[in-house]
This record gives structure tokens, C-alpha cells and sequence, in this order.
């Protein structure tokens, strides 16, 4: 269970990775070689595409291989501790994110506010005013460099959580409220930062949800279930709806270029009015981090269930062993 619970994440991570290659750089990927072995009469690869196209076969077995080892030399080792690693990486994805979101919502609100009143040329020039209002130029060099700035940040620090953004969420609709009433000014970036910042409250916070219990449970049956059954149905939730339920997310919206989560990053979609913000393509890529941070929060979910079941030491309290991978992310 040990192996299971590391590989389903790792391959979710090395489907993504492939993705990126495969529609961002152009790679043959794994199935066109599959592919050109049944087809006789397809062309072979060149030099180049074909050791893309070999490395990116061997590494699914490759990451099986390293899984199993780790596994095995882990094999005497309580599976709460394998929980715990496997929460705390959900938690640094999370986090991550957090303070990217943050970050963008703040920059791209001022650029857009810059934009609208005329005024972004006089302080960047009027070509990066230009291209500021591009999005494939902003996403590139104002987002993605925001956002790996927020993962740089969560390695370094867990003070900030998701209950922070809940009040800049209502701090921001509240500042549409004055702006309209008191002053008659709105414009379409203000709806936009609430609609961008909800959406990362909503899909980001789901695997801390998860941790503590804090989802909405519809306790018909549960609530006077022991602890072995309870442990039983959390197990046998994740296998059969929790893992699927991400792998479907990734699997359908990231299958080929025209997908319905790649079509919106490869493209940079934004929204119709020009002068809003440039996040849209963002709001969809949260579905791809709700999927893999929720992968890594179900295996740890799992394996904690798992040593409940087999009897392991230190399940006295479920929610007191979970805190070290929630605490991550709301610091």
C-alpha cells in the first residue's frame, strides 16, 4: 500500500510534466511512440525526437522503479510517517500557490487599473504598455515569474493561510461595494480580483478541508460507524471515487491541445472586456493544482486509514496526527 499510496502522486506529477513537454515543447510523448511501433507506414522519428520520445517511455518506469526501492527500504517504517510526507508535499503545493495567487491578484490589479485610466504608459513606457496589455506577454513574464516566486516564499515560510484569504476575498467585495455606491466608480478587474481570489479559496483550501474534516459530511451512517469502519469507509472512498475523481480531471482536461483545461493555458484566455484582468487561463489551471494537491492528500489520507486498520501505534487521534500536514498550510 505503501508503493501504491507514493506512485498514484508521482504519476499525476510525471503526467503533468509530459503534458507540459508534449503541448508547451513540442515532444513526441509516450503514446506517438506506442503508436509508430503498430503503424508500419508512419514515419520514424529523427535522432532528437526519438530519444525525446524513448525518455519519456522509460521514465514511467523508471519513477515505478524508485517508488518500489523507497518503498521497500521503508518497508519497517510506521506508515503515518509516510502520511505525513505525503500531506506535507500537498501542504507546500498548497502554500505555494497561496502566496502566487496573492501575488498575481495584487500585480494584475494594478496593472489593470494602470490600463484603464491611461496611465500604465507614463510609468513603463508606451511599448511595455503595450505588451502589458498582451496576454501571452503578461502571463509570461508577470505571472508564471509571480507565481514561482510564491513557491520560492513557501519554502521558506508557513505564516499565511487560506483564512487570510477569506478576508481579502470579503475585503476586496467590500471594496466594489464603496467604490460603486459611495463614489460611483466600478470596473471590470474589481469583480475579476473576487472571482480569481474565491476560486483559489475554494479549490486550493479543498485538500486542508480534507485533513481536518472540515467538508460537509451528509453523516447518515458514518457518524455511528467504529473506528475500524470509519477507517474502512475513508478507505474505500479513496480508491473507488477520491483518486479517480482527480485522475479524470487530469486525464480528460489535459488529454490533447484542444482539451478543456490545456486549450485555456496554451492560449492564455482571458475575458471578453479587454480591460479586466488577465487571469482566466489561471482560474482553469486551479482545477490541475485542486487535482494533484488532492492526490497527494487522499494517498496520506489512505495510508493513515491504513495503519488505523493494521492496529499501528499513535491513532489515538486522528485530527492530532494530521495537524503537522495542516498546519502547513494555514500556518
Amino acid at each position: 500500500m505503501r508503493f501504491f499510496a507514493w506512485l498514484v502522486p508521482l504519476f499525476g506529477l510525471l503526467f503533468i510534466v509530459h503534458n507540459y513537454l508534449i503541448f508547451w515543447q513540442d515532444w513526441p510523448g509516450t503514446l506517438a511512440l506506442m503508436q509508430s511501433w503498430q503503424d508500419a507506414e508512419s514515419a520514424p522519428f529523427s535522432g532528437t525526437l526519438q530519444i525525446q520520445a524513448w525518455s519519456q517511455f522509460a521514465s514511467w518506469f523508471a519513477l515505478a522503479i524508485l517508488v518500489a526501492i523507497y518503498a521497500v527500504r521503508r518497508q519497517d517504517s510506521p506508515l503515518r510517517s509516510d502520511a505525513e510526507r505525503l500531506g506535507a508535499i500537498a501542504a507546500f503545493i498548497i502554500r505555494g500557490c497561496f502566496w502566487g495567487l496573492v501575488l498575481i491578484g495584487i500585480f494584475d490589479i494594478v496593472i489593470s487599473f494602470l490600463r484603464v485610466e491611461e496611465w500604465l504608459a507614463i510609468f513603463v513606457g508606451e511599448d511595455m504598455a503595450k505588451s502589458l496589455g498582451r496576454p501571452i506577454f503578461r502571463g509570461s513574464y508577470v505571472h508564471y515569474p509571480l507565481l514561482a516566486l510564491g513557491l520560492l516564499i513557501a519554502l521558506f515560510t508557513r505564516s499565511l493561510g487560506f483564512t487570510w484569504l477569506t478576508l481579502m476575498v470579503v475585503l476586496s467585495e467590500f471594496s466594489i461595494v464603496i467604490s460603486r455606491f459611495v463614489y460611483s466608480y466600478e470596473q471590470p478587474f474589481q469583480g475579476d480580483l473576487v472571482r480569481f481570489w474565491y476560486a483559489g479559496l475554494f479549490l486550493f483550501a479543498s485538500a486542508y478541508a480534507l485533513v481536518t474534516e472540515g467538508h460537509v459530511r451528509v453523516d447518515v451512517l458514518y457518524t455511528n460507524f467504529s473506528k475500524k469502519g470509519k477507517a474502512w469507509a475513508n478507505t474505500i472512498g479513496v480508491i473507488i471515487l477520491g483518486l479517480p475523481l482527480c485522475w479524470v480531471i487530469l486525464i480528460t482536461g489535459m488529454w490533447s491541445k484542444g482539451s478543456s483545461l490545456n486549450s485555456p493555458l496554451l492560449s492564455f484566455e482571458i475575458y471578453q472586456q479587454g480591460f479586466g484582468m488577465y487571469v482566466k487561463y489561471l482560474m482553469v489551471g486551479f482545477l490541475v493544482i485542486f487535482a494533484m494537491s488532492m492526490l497527494f492528500q487522499f494517498c496520506a489520507y489512505l495510508l493513515s486509514n491504513i495503519a488505523d486498520l493494521s492496529g499501528e501505534a499513535g491513532d489515538e487521534a486522528d485530527a492530532d496526527t494530521q495537524a503537522p500536514s495542516g498546519s502547513a498550510v494555514t500556518g
